[in-house]
């Protein structure tokens, strides 16, 4: 059996991808695995902000061709760059356990303290919002690219700082660059950060993927995409959510901000794992009507 795995080519992409592929190898000793790289819409043009330029779903347009065409059986995504509306010909099959889903700071190398003449570098509306009650007199710029095109950005003097994702950083081996971490109630998470994903083909066989899903996470990562697509959220939306469980029971925390920016509300509900989907449209609809705060 061949399994031909789609990956975008950046480095984060490629140790990802070859996390789920060490899962299969476990899982199915006898299968042969390709990895097939491919720079996406959203890797080439790096001189705008995603808003602009059509949203996450110039990350995912050639991998899901990919998929469609046959080059590849399986693709992998971190589940935060996924667009909340999923093809019903290319469902996603399986989702990994969750890394750290927590922002953090990143100061220039052998920096102890944030410089506030020169701004923070961060790429999502959503992180731009909380951080400015974090940091009211810091000037916050976004900044696109991948990690290491962001770090040399850092480094060059562009920015005080950056916030990223702690996940993309552990996975890169660059947990020692992280400054400060934030924890949840300081900035909420975008849904599904630390998590990654695998998408197929309708109809393909997903046994091989059985090691790499973690039923735990799926509903957490359910409750999470149903409360920003039911808020409309998309890549420029700031909106954002994060689910944990314990034991039988879901807790879910939004952040709903208005159009206009001028309502930003933060709220939790809690109910049963089944339930997720429901959590998560439930909470949406609170947040919105100013019922839950």
């Amino acid at each position: 059996m061949k399994l031909r795995i789609g990956s975008r080519e950046s480095r984060l992409a490629v140790i990802q991808s070859r996390m789920v592929m060490e899962a299969i190898a476990k899982a199915e000793p006898a299968a042969e695995l390709e990895l097939v790289t491919m720079k996406t819409t959203g890797d080439k043009i790096l001189d705008k902000t995603l808003d602009k330029i059509g949203g996450k779903g110039l990350f995912v347009r050639e991998l899901d061709q990919a998929l469609r065409d046959g080059r590849a059986d399986f693709t992998v995504h971190s589940l935060k760059d996924m667009p909340m509306e999923v093809p019903e010909d290319l469902p996603l099959a399986a989702f990994s356990s969750r890394e750290d889903p927590r922002d953090v700071l990143v100061l220039p190398e052998g920096v102890a303290e944030l410089d506030p003449t020169k701004p923070i570098g961060c790429s999502s509306r959503r992180r731009q919002l909380q951080l400015k009650k974090l940091f009211p007199h810091v000037d916050i710029q976004p900044v696109r690219g991948n990690v290491q095109t962001r770090l040399a950005k850092l480094e060059a003097g562009q920015f005080s700082a950056l916030v990223l994702a702690a996940a993309g950083l552990k996975r890169l081996g660059l947990e020692n660059r992280i400054s400060r971490y934030f924890g949840v109630e300081e900035i909420l998470p975008a849904a599904g950060q630390g998590i990654l994903v695998v998408q197929t083909r309708k109809g393909m066989n997903c046994d091989c993927l059985r090691l790499v899903h973690d039923e735990t996470t799926a509903c957490c990562a359910k409750a999470e995409r149903v409360f920003v697509r039911e808020l409309n959220g998309g890549c420029s939306s700031p909106v954002a959510a994060h689910a944990m469980v314990d034991g039988e029971t879901l807790t879910l925390t939004g952040f709903y901000v208005s159009p206009d920016e001028t309502i930003q509300r933060k709220g939790s509900i809690r109910g049963s794992v089944p339930d997720a989907e429901t959590l998560g449209r439930t909470l949406a609809r609170l947040l919105k009507e100013g019922e839950c705060q």
